[in-house]
């Protein structure tokens, strides 16, 4: 894979404790792997996929980790953060759509390679939706390297009015992390978007949903300008990826509807692009069965009566590619 220019200066890469380690074996309490390996989950070092993709790598004791490449550009973390529109910032963050009749259906860990037959079938639907972007997971390579499909798909995204949300560069667990590391990884992210699109999107989710006000996640996300989205509706499409099991998720999705009424009741629908049977069978039985109901599939945004201007931040000092 080939990565967007790493500019170590820009963000500081995470360093464990221990020393070097001098017999491949790495982590806590045993020490990190050298400048060019990764370390992997089982505390190996190592230099391919299987040792370096996010989230599973230790990027604290691997140097080399996918967490800890740098997007090219200046950091964003010097911008201005004002608060854009009334939606909650930070605290315990956002479940529920506030208008009757719509459904925003939202996606994480994307972009992947199912992402774009999602986008085909939310254009059949005339359906708008939110990507809650992953900048470097899965060993996918960055999102904004250039010799990579990401940017031009995340570009699809926005030019047809879908809204770009943030779901950390690596899917770390925010919780799990210190406040520098986790400020890292939403800077990181913004990074990368803004290198593609030349803004910073103002809505998040965090990865396992893992952000608590006792960790300080709620507090440094509210610091950096975030909604902090969840949702009220999972599909649990991750655990049914298999033509004989996806059924499993579109019957969780039409119990949820089945009694409900749009002129009174919305959803925030979470599943992801990742997922072939996603994007072959779910996606398409979820806007079937909401528009045959009387559902608006809308963004998040739209779904909390956020103007679009309030969606994203723009940043001076982008550095515009691919």
């Amino acid at each position: 894979m080939v990565f967007g220019t790493c500019n170590v200066a820009n963000v500081t890469i995470p360093s464990g404790s221990g020393g070097t380690s001098t017999d491949q074996t790495c982590g806590l309490g045993i020490g990190s792997c050298a400048s060019n390996e990764c370390c992997s989950l089982a505390g190996y070092c190592g230099t391919t996929e299987e040792y370096c993709r996010a989230p599973d790598c230790q990027f604290a004791y691997g140097p080399a980790c996918d967490a800890n490449k740098v997007p090219s550009g200046t950091n964003t973390s010097s911008i201005a953060r004002t608060a854009l529109g009334s939606v909650l910032y930070g605290s315990t963050g956002i479940y529920d759509c506030v208008n009757a009749g719509d459904m925003a259906l939202t996606f994480d860990d994307g972009p992947y390679i199912y992402t774009s037959h999602i986008l085909d079938v939310l254009d059949k639907y005339n359906a708008k939706a939110t990507f809650f972007i992953t900048g470097n997971n899965n060993a996918k390579g960055a999102i904004d390297d250039t010799t990579l499909a990401w940017p031009a798909l995340i570009k699809r995204m926005y030019t047809s009015g879908h809204q770009i949300a943030s779901h950390t560069w690596s899917h770390a667990d925010l919780c799990s992390i210190t406040s520098a590391q986790r400020k890292n990884e939403m800077y990181k992210n913004e990074m990368a978007i803004r290198n593609i699109l030349g803004v910073i999107p103002t809505y998040m989710r965090p990865p396992y949903s893992s952000c608590t006000a006792e960790c300080g996640c709620e507090a440094d996300l509210q610091e950096l300008g975030y909604h902090i989205t969840y949702f009220s509706l999972d599909t649990s499409d991750y655990l049914n990826d298999s033509p004989t099991l996806i059924s499993n998720s579109q019957t969780i999705f039409s119990n949820a509807i089945s009694n409900s009424n749009p002129a009174t009741d919305e959803f925030l629908v979470i599943a992801h692009d990742i997922h072939n049977q996603t994007s072959e069978v779910l996606v398409e039985y979820i806007l079937k069965s909401a528009t045959e109901k009387g559902y608006k599939p809308v963004t998040v945004g739209t779904c909390l009566g956020d103007d679009q201007k309030n969606w994203y931040r723009v940043d001076a000092g982008s550095v515009l590619g691919g």
